[in-house]
């Protein structure tokens, strides 16, 4: 298959809303990462997205719609919490669980009785969706696995071949995929932290929000995906990624005792040039805006350096630097040494 990439304009717009509408698969960019779309209600085209991922099907993928009223069939219930937080953080880079509607294809939830909803602000996925008129499922247009990529460029290396059509649409404001909360049960739960936090959404319902314990921990064997993103081992490189979490200092004398060829660090700005190993960059320290943005194309540019081992700076564990530490996490396949 040939993989074409173009620009945003309306005779692309119109070939990626026909695509949509015979079944066939997109990648676009979204304000958290490029996507791979597929038509929500169309299993046999949603069954297209997990073939060129390579992905398995137990991992539930999100529906993307434009506004409030494409949620009835998509869901069966729209909660009251959901209507508060669609209307302090939609449209954004937040999903949420609820009860399933009879329109979408139990594909695109892996068979659950959910599913994960969220309205983009991206102009492009906006101006697909209302050309087309389809809710598609897009999960982040990688290789399954690897990073998620921010770029058309980055989606291109593991989608060429995969798919019909890339539309470029420059570089992802945030970096990091959307906040996943579910609202099934008493009490809303975070699924995969990202840019709108537990702590915002928590000024707007009022409430506790629960933190689900696979955020930071490994799923227990035969435990159920509820989220994307929640799998034991994601966004990684080819590098064996590990977090070492302590001082500069610390972190400097741990690459220095382990310094040999293949090993590389990932820190925070302006470090590099005071550590022993060749390091990549990925934000300023306290500054997790910045981390999420660099995170993805930093463990990229690392593959791309030939790095064999990584040791990684680590990030904080709230607000947005939570979703930063998770992704990092799975890419280190929970490998974690305290200095």
């Amino acid at each position: 298959m040939e993989t074409k990439i173009l620009p945003v304009n309306e005779e692309s717009l119109a070939l990626a809303a026909d695509l949509l509408r015979r079944g066939e698969l997109v990648a676009l960019p979204t304000e958290t990462v490029y996507g791979i779309a597929a038509d929500a209600r169309n299993g046999e085209a949603v069954k297209k997205i997990f073939e060129a991922k390579g992905r398995p099907q137990d991992n539930p993928l999100i529906v993307h719609i434009y506004g409030m009223d494409m949620l009835p069939g998509i869901v069966s219930v729209v909660p009251e919490r959901a209507k508060k937080l669609a209307a302090a953080f939609w449209p954004g880079p937040l999903t949420m669980v609820m009860p399933r509607g009879p329109e979408v294809s139990s594909v695109t939830c892996a068979g659950l009785n959910t599913v994960g909803v969220r309205m983009p602000s991206h102009p492009v996925v906006q101006a697909v969706i209302k050309k087309s008129g389809i809710a598609f499922a897009a999960p982040s247009a990688n290789l399954s696995g690897k990073p998620s990529p921010t770029n058309a460029a980055d989606t291109f290396t593991d989608m060429n071949g995969r798919l019909p059509l890339i539309l470029d649409g420059g570089e992802c404001t945030y970096g990091v995929e959307s906040t996943v909360v579910s609202l099934i049960g008493e009490h809303p739960m975070l699924l995969r932290p990202g840019y709108v936090t537990k702590e915002q959404m928590e000024q707007v319902l009022g409430e506790e929000v629960l933190v689900s314990h696979a955020i930071l921990e490994k799923l227990a064997d035969g435990e159920v995906a509820r989220s994307p993103g929640m799998k034991y081992k994601h966004y990684a490189p080819k590098a064996e990624v590990t977090i070492l979490q302590g001082s500069f200092g610390a972190y400097r004398k741990y690459l220095a005792a382990h310094a040999e060829d293949g090993v590389w660090g990932l820190c925070f700005d302006g470090e590099a040039a005071k550590l022993p190993v060749p390091c990549i960059e990925y934000g300023a320290q306290n500054d997790p805006a910045a981390q999420a943005h660099h995170l993805f194309a930093a463990l990229r540019e690392l593959d791309r350096c030939g790095a064999k081992v990584v040791y990684a700076r680590s990030p904080e564990k709230e607000g947005v630097s939570m979703a930063v530490y998770n992704r990092l996490i799975r890419a280190a396949a929970f490998r974690v040494v305290e200095l």
